[in-house]
């Protein structure tokens, strides 16, 4: 142990020396609490639960894996007999697909084809039709395939000869709406459904094509794949002028891969969805995440009051500044931020995850009762508003 200072000077070069030595240990001490909460993420990326929803506690009385009898609550029926209340067992409809004679038609018969099959009575086969009366009849159904479900339309037209001026006359081929095609427009349309909502590629298309006994060229299927989407460009350009029409608009970003890079290798690009007011989406594609695609989606003017809903990312924030618009936060993001804070502050983490799972029950009731319009704004403004405002008051103390 050193020995004491002795003079003015020896004390202020002590001092100088301990304010010194203060400053590193407040920055070691910060350096150690960042470097404990990587830590902590990576432990719960490794061991635990990636979910961020919050356990329901357990039931009190319900013993758990490991747990002695002794230690289960001691408000539990000592006599062995539980009461149960009275109840009626209510009898299950017949799911479609079970064996029934008078089963309910599990389709729409008004879109669905039926085959009528008669099934001829062997107690009756050998009378004669006056010895027995049919009384009524009994159906069953039976979800069933039939190999090439494309069909040909076959268009014939009559050639008239005029028999005055021997003139030949046909009407003319039904217009399709791709010119010289052999697609009809069912067809064009199944085709387009099939690989954009169920996702079933043109060549596993052609491939059932083959199998159905058409012969035709896997290109083919291409062309009329990209004359249809021309022609769908108008109706998404009034689509999209109704999303940008929107007063408040949620927007956000997506990876998918597009585009070769190298043998092997694919380029990622995004997809911008854009969310409006009339629960419509419009899709923009960009090849890169840069701030500038905000403002090309969106153009330089939204409408008076625009309001974005967005998460964290910057080009959000900054397209709201250049516009001077409202900018609303994801309140799934700003809850993520409050979930990882639990290693850190858990007091504190778990009592606004408490609040804000208030929000989400009230949403969650304006769902069930399906209230739209005017009707939800209200019962945000009335029940939801105050906890928000609550919420953000707390907040606020936290920080101070």
């Amino acid at each position: 142990m050193s020995a004491p200072p002795q003079s003015v000077e020896q004390y202020r070069a002590a001092f100088k020396s301990n304010t010194f030595t203060r400053e590193q240990v407040a920055a070691l001490l910060a350096a150690a609490g960042e470097l404990s909460q990587q830590v902590e993420w990576f432990k719960r990326q490794l061991f635990r639960q990636k979910s961020e929803r919050r356990p329901v506690d357990p039931d009190p009385t319900q013993g758990s894996l490991g747990q002695s009898f002794d230690e289960i609550a001691a408000d539990r029926p000592q006599n062995g007999k539980v009461a149960v209340a009275a109840h009626e067992r209510e009898r299950k409809p017949r799911q479609p697909g079970e064996a029934g004679e008078d089963a309910q038609p599990f389709f729409d018969e008004a879109k669905v084809p039926v085959e009528v099959v008669e099934v001829p009575n062997a107690e009756v086969a050998q009378l004669a039709p006056g010895d027995y009366e049919v009384v009524g009849e009994k159906g069953s159904y039976r979800l069933a395939l039939r190999p090439g479900a494309y069909v040909v339309l076959k268009f014939v037209r009559q050639v008239v000869k005029l028999r005055e001026t021997h003139k030949l006359l046909c009407a003319p081929a039904p217009a399709g709406v791709i010119e010289g095609s052999r697609a009809d427009v069912s067809f064009i349309a199944g085709m387009m459904v099939d690989k954009l909502v169920y996702h079933l590629p043109l060549y596993r298309q052609h491939q059932r094509l083959q199998a159905a006994g058409f012969r035709l060229s896997r290109p083919w299927l291409t062309q009329p794949m990209q004359t249809a989407v021309s022609l769908l460009e108008p109706a998404y350009e009034a689509h999209l002028a109704s999303v940008l029409a929107s007063r408040i608009k949620a927007m956000d970003e997506t990876p998918i891969k597009a585009g070769v890079v190298a043998p092997g290798k694919t380029k990622q690009a995004y997809f911008w969805p854009v969310y409006g007011e009339r629960d419509e989406i419009a899709f923009f594609y960009f090849p890169d995440r840069s701030y500038e695609n905000v403002s090309r989606a969106l153009g330089p003017r939204p409408p008076d009051g625009a309001v974005l809903i967005s998460d964290g990312y910057g080009a959000y924030a900054e397209y709201a500044k250049k516009v001077e618009l409202t900018h609303a936060h994801c309140w799934a993001h700003a809850r993520r931020e409050v979930f990882e804070a639990r290693d850190i502050e858990p007091a504190q983490a778990e009592q606004a995850l408490e609040q804000i799972a208030e929000f989400y029950k009230i949403e969650e009731d304006i769902r069930v009762r399906n209230l739209t319009g005017s009707a939800k704004l209200g019962e945000r403004q009335c029940r939801a508003r105050p906890k928000v405002q609550a919420f953000l008051r707390w907040a606020d103390q936290q920080f101070e």
